[in-house]
């Protein structure tokens, strides 16, 4: 006997019948917010999730919608009653009516929220995470760490598939200074209940060898906020915090905030935007070696244009300077000449004066002038006597006076 086959379409409308039979009345759910989006009519679209009891492991995921003349009313009721963003992470009461379509599915539409069923299990786990290495004092450790002037060797934590590994390889390829690069790949699995465990074991690969690198950089993809839950656990988050080296975080989209995102050195979006931040520190690197470069180049060439300006100033002072200086030897010259006639002069007056004085000595001196004066001269043998004891009776003696000798002849001594 041939059986009667359905199609698809027809089945998915005996479910949207059945759902809305078994279940026509609205309901109030607590459930966890992931991957809110708002599109450009103003709608809402998110995802519920629900986690086992024991840790982040998913046991439940619905698709959800909130329309536009809901959410504008709904949105701001909500965070100005609770102080709380409108976010991934958040857990909520929310009233909805459970919709089945049979292009898109199950989904629930939301009518009505509790702003008084607060913070989600995933936002108050990951404080609580936060407050714990606050509390040890070793939050803030990797952000105090000094980034590298020029990172270019670079540890990679990523799976080795992902396409976000290969848009960070080809952007710092591809960087338009042509800056080098080294990067190493140490695989990890990047999503699902392993994530924790194969980061660990990345760094500590990492650690291993970490004089030959600069910085570490995780990166992933980006994907819904539930699929990041592996990276908001305290082991991940105090291993990333105590690393000696700067840890960049680019795991999501912007959206996306996971605990090792609050504990690295540096967060960025995307797999891309963590290759622009390290081409971007070589650019600034980069721009200061050329600024210095120019500064100096301006310098020489400002200093040599200040030399040939000095020389030619100088050049041109020749002929006044040499003038100057034969001016002043000239009239050196004429006053040493005038300083040397005077004191010749002076020297030689003076000079003629001691030798007229000596003249007059040697005047007063002359025989003549003594035997004017009386006195009268002995003479033996034409020898003046100066002795008595040198005569002898019978010598002859001629005694000269001022007019006139007399003769004369030793009788008696």
């Amino acid at each position: 006997m041939e059986q009667q086959a359905l199609s698809l379409y027809e089945l998915n409308g005996l479910v949207k019948r059945s759902i809305r039979s078994c279940l026509p009345d609205t309901y109030w759910v607590q459930a966890e917010l992931s991957d809110v989006r708002t599109n450009y009519s103003g709608h809402c679209y998110l995802e519920f999730v629900q986690k086992d009891a024991g840790g982040n492991n998913l046991i439940a995921k619905a698709r959800g919608t909130i329309w536009s003349n809901i959410f504008k009313m709904l949105k701001p009721y909500f965070e100005q009653e609770t102080g709380q963003a409108f976010t991934s992470g958040i857990k909520v009461l929310v009233n909805v009516s459970v919709e089945f379509h049979e292009l898109y599915g199950y989904s629930l539409t939301v009518l009505d929220i509790d702003p008084t069923y607060t913070v989600g299990d995933m936002e108050r786990k990951r404080r609580e995470i936060l407050r714990q290495l606050e509390e040890e004092g070793v939050i803030d450790l990797n952000k105090e760490l000094e980034m590298p002037l020029l990172p270019q060797r670079v540890a990679v934590i990523s799976s080795a598939t992902a396409a976000g590994y290969g848009d960070f390889c080809n952007q710092l390829a591809n960087n338009p200074r042509g800056y080098g690069f080294r990067t190493e790949l140490f695989p990890a699995i990047m999503q699902g209940e392993r994530v924790e465990e194969s980061i660990i074991a990345a760094l500590d690969a990492i650690y291993e060898r970490m004089e030959e690198f600069d910085v570490v950089v995780i990166i992933r993809g980006g994907g819904a906020t539930s699929d990041l839950s592996g990276f908001d656990t305290y082991a991940l988050a105090a291993n990333c915090a105590q690393f000696p080296l700067p840890i960049i975080t680019g795991i999501g989209h912007e959206r996306d905030d996971t605990v090792i995102d609050k504990v690295a050195h540096t967060r960025v979006k995307t797999p891309t935007a963590a290759a622009e931040f390290l081409i971007a520190k070589m650019d600034k690197c980069a721009d200061v070696l050329d600024e210095t470069s120019s500064r100096l180049m301006q310098s020489v060439r400002n200093r040599l244009l200040w030399e040939h300006r000095r020389m030619e100033s100088l050049k041109q002072r020749i002929p006044s300077a040499v003038y100057k200086r034969i001016s002043d030897a000239k009239y050196g010259l004429l006053t040493a000449q005038r300083d040397l006639q005077m004191a010749s002069r002076q020297f030689l007056s003076i000079k003629k004066h001691r030798l007229e004085l000596l003249q007059q000595r040697l005047n007063d001196a002359l025989p003549e002038k003594q035997l004017a004066r009386g006195y009268s001269i002995t003479l033996k043998d034409g020898k003046a006597v100066k002795d008595a004891s040198a005569l002898k009776e019978g010598d002859k003696l001629v005694t000269v006076l001022h007019q006139g000798k007399v003769e004369s002849v030793v009788k008696k001594k």
